[in-house]
This record gives structure tokens, C-alpha cells and sequence, in this order.
């Protein structure tokens, strides 16, 4: 029987909180985090894939008095969504989509683009972790060779399923990354090596890519790490990113990075936007790009005060892992239903696909609205 999609009850989506149930320990390994979200019920998969949604009807149809489905949520879900993905899957893009259509906030009324700004004229593509593990991301996976052509793969996709946008490729580098143990000066990081940023950053530049450094500050704080990073950051193709996550403070301190998912305040993010706009204003940079990655409402507080300055292109970043569904949803209510700049989406090559779910292709990702500019891949 066809669901009538003028029917509210089967446009809700299933309730639940936006998480990712992992954190990362010292050693780079994400060991799972429970959520207290009420798990949702699993839906079966039929040979047409369980989606149980209607065509949008053919001009024969229309001509029949057949009405056509009643938003473009629906007709962008139909025209991009693989017929393998579950009801679930479809349900919660179509409330992630409407999420951003019917927010007033998008698109985001920034400043006057400065000369050389990377958004929105390009999207950029990256690659995530640390070259000394194997379990934070791509980046140390693989030997640099395999990992530098996997890449070139994957940013070859994102240019075919959005030829209109340029593809500007990265190098997501974690220069700060949170430890379960305290080290010596009892600030639980790990700062890498200035040898090993160069070393990134050498390979990003072979292949045309920008280099972005990611600070895990664990009980340290974001005015410690980032003016050791200065030197790099002056540099016309290095940018930054901020993790939540592993922030141990605004009601954290005492914890443990990984035992409880951290939280940043608007207060932090605007500090390293004043610190980047002077080293734009200082040597005649283009505009940087902030990446703040966030899969919970609380990891990023008071996000409505953060400030826009034409000099830093501010990202926040779905940085949560699981089946589609459960990104969709993350998305609506972390990135579409609180406007701040730009947003992103990161997909996991192994998180993504734990339950047999093929990670998200490009063309579904940008179904979502608002479109993300920025993409990671861990």
C-alpha cells in the first residue's frame, strides 16, 4: 500500500539525541561511548530496499490528476537516495532536509567576501587523523603512497557529483591529540612533533591540498596550543581545527578526555577567530577556515554568539559516526538547526559501515540542506 505523505505521522522522524557513541583514548583508538539515547528500532530491508516511498509521478500521471508529493524534500530524497537504504534512512533525510529549507537562517547573511575567500567557491575534501596511528583516521591507515592515491579517488568523486564546485583537497593533520594519561605536565595531549606537521604539509602540497591542524586540547586550552602553531598558521595554505570532544572544561574539569565527551564555548571559538584574522591582517593572508567539529548540541555552547569576520570562514562539522539515519539526524539538529557560518559532514570508512550500511556517497550527501562546503573523512 503507498504511504500517504500528507499524513504528519509518517513524515516524524524517530526520536533521538544528537551523539556519537566514541571517543579517543592516547593511543588514536576510538573505544565505543554508550549513548543514553533509547535505541531505535531497526528496520527490515525488503528487495526494493525498505524505502516504501512513492515516485514523484511522470508528466502521464500528472495528467491523470495524480498530485505530486508535497515538498522538495521528498523530490530531492527521491532523486538521490539509493534504493538500498533503509525506511529509516529515508524518513530522516527528509526531516534533515526540511530542517534546513525551513530555517530562516539559511543561507547565513555573512560579512562581504573577502578577495581569495575559499567558500563557497570551492568544497573542500579531506582526509583526517595522524600519520603515527592507525586508529584515528585515514591519514596514518595507510603507507602515504596508498593513502595519497585512495584520496585522489575520493576527491575525483566529490568533482564528478558536483562538477559546479570546484574541489579544493586537505590534509586534516591532529596536531594536539588528547591522551588518557596526564603526561608531564598534567594537560592530557600529546603535541606532535613541528618535523611531523612538516611532513603532512609536504604531502599536501604534492598533491595541490591545503594543510588544516586540529587541536585536541584535553585539559590544556585553546590559548596554549594554538600560538605554537602560529608559525604554520602564517603560512597562506594552513588552517585550523577545533575539537569540542576532547575539551575538558565548562563543567568537564576533573575528567578524563574520552570517559566524557567535552564542550566548548563561543568564548573559545572567537578567541582562535581574533588570532587567525591578525595573522590574515598581519601578512596579507586569504582568509582562513575554522573547522569546529560537533556532534552534540552541548559540546558547542552559546553557538549563536559566535562571531563573523570576512577574514575567517567559520565550519561546523558533523563529526558523528553511524548508520545514515542516525547522521541525518545528527546533522538536523547540530549543524541545519543552528545556523552559524558554513557546515560540514564527516564520513568514517569503518565506523560508517560497522552494521553493513556502504558509507554515504557523495551525491547523498549533498542532498542535504543546507549543502555542506566541507567534507572529512576519518
Amino acid at each position: 500500500m503507498p504511504i500517504n505523505w500528507s499524513t504528519p505521522a509518517l513524515l516524524l522522524v524517530f526520536a533521538g539525541a544528537c551523539g556519537k557513541p566514541d571517543a579517543s583514548p592516547p593511543s588514536g583508538q576510538r573505544p565505543e561511548v554508550r549513548d543514553s539515547t533509547p535505541s531505535r528500532p531497526q528496520p527490515t530491508r525488503g528487495e526494493t530496499g525498505a524505502r516504501g516511498l512513492k515516485r514523484a509521478p511522470d508528466s502521464a500521471a500528472l495528467g491523470r490528476g495524480v498530485k505530486p508529493p508535497p515538498d522538495s524534500a521528498i523530490l530531492i530524497q527521491l532523486a538521490t537516495q539509493p534504493k538500498l537504504r533503509t525506511k529509516a534512512d529515508s524518513i530522516s533525510l527528509v526531516s534533515s532536509i526540511r530542517t534546513g529549507l525551513r530555517n530562516p537562517g539559511w543561507p547565513v547573511k555573512t560579512p562581504s567576501l573577502l578577495p581569495g575567500s575559499m567558500l563557497p567557491a570551492k568544497r573542500i575534501v579531506a582526509f583526517y587523523g595522524n600519520p603515527l596511528s592507525k586508529k584515528m583516521g585515514i591519514l596514518g591507515e595507510l603507507p602515504p603512497d596508498q593513502m595519497l592515491g585512495k584520496f585522489d579517488s575520493v576527491v575525483a568523486q566529490w568533482r564528478s557529483a558536483d562538477p559546479s564546485t570546484p574541489v579544493q583537497p586537505a590534509l586534516h593533520l591532529i596536531v594536539s591529540v588528547a591522551q588518557r594519561l596526564p603526561g608531564k605536565d598534567g594537560m592530557y595531549r600529546q603535541r606532535s612533533d613541528p618535523g611531523l606537521i612538516e611532513k603532512v604539509y609536504g604531502w599536501a602540497r604534492s598533491k595541490g591540498a591545503i594543510t588544516i591542524l586540529d587541536i585536541q586540547a584535553g585539559k590544556s586550552t585553546i590559548d596554549s596550543e594554538l600560538p605554537r602553531l602560529i608559525p604554520f598558521l602564517a603560512r597562506p595554505d594552513v588552517h585550523l581545527g577545533l575539537d569540542p570532544e576532547f575539551y575538558m572544561h565548562h563543567n568537564r574539569e576533573g575528567r578524563i578526555p574520552a570517559t566524557k565527551i567535552g564542550a566548548m564555548d563561543a568564548r573559545d571559538v572567537n578567541y582562535a577567530i581574533d588570532q587567525l584574522a591578525a595573522l590574515v591582517t598581519k601578512y596579507h593572508l586569504p582568509p582562513k577556515v575554522l573547522i569546529v567539529h560537533r556532534f552534540t548540541t552541548n559540546m558547542l555552547q552559546h553557538a549563536s554568539e559566535i562571531k563573523l569576520d570576512p577574514r575567517v570562514q567559520v565550519v561546523i562539522n558533523m563529526d558523528g559516526w553511524g548508520q545514515p539515519w542516525y547522521k541525518f539526524d545528527t546533522y538536523a539538529r547540530c549543524e541545519a538547526a543552528e545556523p552559524v557560518e558554513y557546515t560540514g559532514f564527516k564520513l568514517f570508512f569503518h565506523n560508517d559501515t560497522r552494521k553493513g550500511d556502504p558509507i554515504l556517497s557523495p551525491r547523498e550527501v549533498l542532498a542535504l540542506r543546507p549543502r555542506p562546503y566541507y567534507i572529512q573523512y576519518q
